[in-house]
């Protein structure tokens, strides 16, 4: 409305409270902005198609895959007829129209002049180049696959209501484990409103700290019927979930991108739910199994440590532990003894030798030889010592000879009557 204002004739004064313009001349004027833009083409999906009998004009919806975003068509009655096949709601088109504004009811539609239905090959070219762009983002990348839970606490199961591949899900996962729990949103799995209810649910069960894993299922279909599980908003939320994924579309020959980007694919709705949970029976008998192995490897144990202490207490140091302490109370008695006897006969000999040593040294003192009846006699006259005497004989006759000894030594020889 601004543009219109804007644009407007120089000399219509802009809009004030005072001076409002009518609704008609707003009407018109946006009628006139909006005729003056070109024709465009236009794809999306073809829903809620009115087209009466006699009537010379027909109403159509066309609505995006990826977004709750729709446009009015109008077209000639005989454009719709000359379609070869018919076109039905959830026909995937390309139109070419004029934006057209009703300026009556105040609304906005595409006037549509040609409308062209999107083959398969088309739509399979789109496919691979959308796989060759989230390719090249890394969003196949197996280094962002994330490991399943061995046993979710809940599986969250998006897919259609009351489908096969639910009942194949729910089957095949109660009968591997029963007690398993899910958290279902039925969907719309083909059509215009597929992807924005699979993103709400999908979305949904993303949030809930309950849910572990989400399963997207589906049966087999034509390239029509799969195409929102190739769609590139849906690949995009599906990549950004923190709750690992598993996609389970169609059959063995399907492949839709979603197959690539989910954290793992499975074949069909029957191959996730015996994907998604352990079967009980396998896991019990694994458990048996194991106790098995652990109750022999203990047995094991217990009996290489019990012929360890057996060998260990057949040992001498164990059968018999007061044994080693006699030998060796035997043995250092005989140290002993044997030091004993080497000091004795050490004293001995050295007592004999202090013996003899006593002996020499008291048979050549002078107090055995004065004991032995021998003595140094010496001659004193007036003038002094005149020498030793020998013998008696050498004595002058009649002389009488006195002998003092102190302490075993002769202090002093002096003639009878002297001093």
């Amino acid at each position: 409305m601004e543009g219109a204002v804007l644009n407007a004739p120089a000399n219509q004064a802009p809009t004030s409270a005072e001076e409002p313009w009518p609704v008609r001349t707003v009407a018109r004027k946006i009628a006139d902005w909006i005729h003056r833009l070109g024709t465009i083409w236009v794809e999306g999906q073809i829903t809620q198609i009115s087209n009466r009998p006699g009537a010379a004009t027909s109403f159509l919806t066309l609505r995006d895959p990826s977004a709750e975003v729709s446009l009015t068509l109008t077209c000639a009655s005989s454009l719709l007829r000359k379609q070869d096949p018919p076109l039905t709601d959830g026909s995937r088109v390309v139109v070419h129209g004029k934006p057209t504004f009703f300026v009556g009811r105040g609304t906005l539609s595409l006037r549509v002049d040609e409308i062209r239905a999107v083959g398969i090959g088309e739509l399979l070219a789109r496919i691979e180049r959308l796989r060759q762009l989230l390719k090249a983002e890394g969003l196949f990348d197996p280094a962002r696959k994330r490991p399943l839970p061995f046993l979710p606490n809940k599986v969250g199961l998006i897919t259609g209501r009351a489908s096969a591949a639910e009942h194949d899900v729910l089957t095949n996962a109660r009968l591997r484990w029963p007690s398993v729990r899910f958290e279902i949103r039925n969907v719309a799995v083909q059509g215009s409103t597929a992807v924005p209810q699979i993103l709400d649910a999908l979305g949904e069960l993303d949030r809930d700290p309950e849910v572990d894993v989400i399963v997207l299922a589906r049966g087999g279909g034509s390239v029509e019927d799969l195409l929102p599980f190739s769609d590139e908003a849906l690949c995009r939320a599906v990549s950004t979930c923190r709750t690992p994924v598993i996609s389970a579309i169609g059959h063995e020959p399907d492949s839709p991108l979603l197959d690539h980007v989910a954290d793992v694919r499975c074949s069909t709705p029957t191959g996730a739910g015996k994907r998604v949970v352990p079967d009980m029976a396998e896991e019990t008998q694994r458990v048996h199994q194991l106790r098995d192995r652990a109750r022999r490897a203990l047995h094991g144990w217990v009996d290489r440590e019990r012929r360890l202490l057996d060998s260990l207490r057949s040992r001498p140091a164990l059968a018999d532990p007061h044994g080693p302490l006699a030998r060796r109370s035997e043995q250092v008695q005989v140290a002993r003894d044997r030091a004993r006897r080497a000091i004795t006969g050490v004293l001995t000999a050295e007592g004999h030798a202090m013996t003899a040593t006593r002996s020499r040294l008291t048979t050549l003192g002078p107090a055995a030889t004065l004991a032995r009846g021998y003595a140094i006699v010496q001659r004193v006259d007036s003038d002094g010592v005149d020498g030793v005497l020998r013998s008696i004989e050498e004595a002058p006759a009649g002389t009488t000879l006195r002998v003092r000894v102190v302490d075993g030594a002769v202090h002093a020889v002096v003639p009878d009557g002297s001093e």
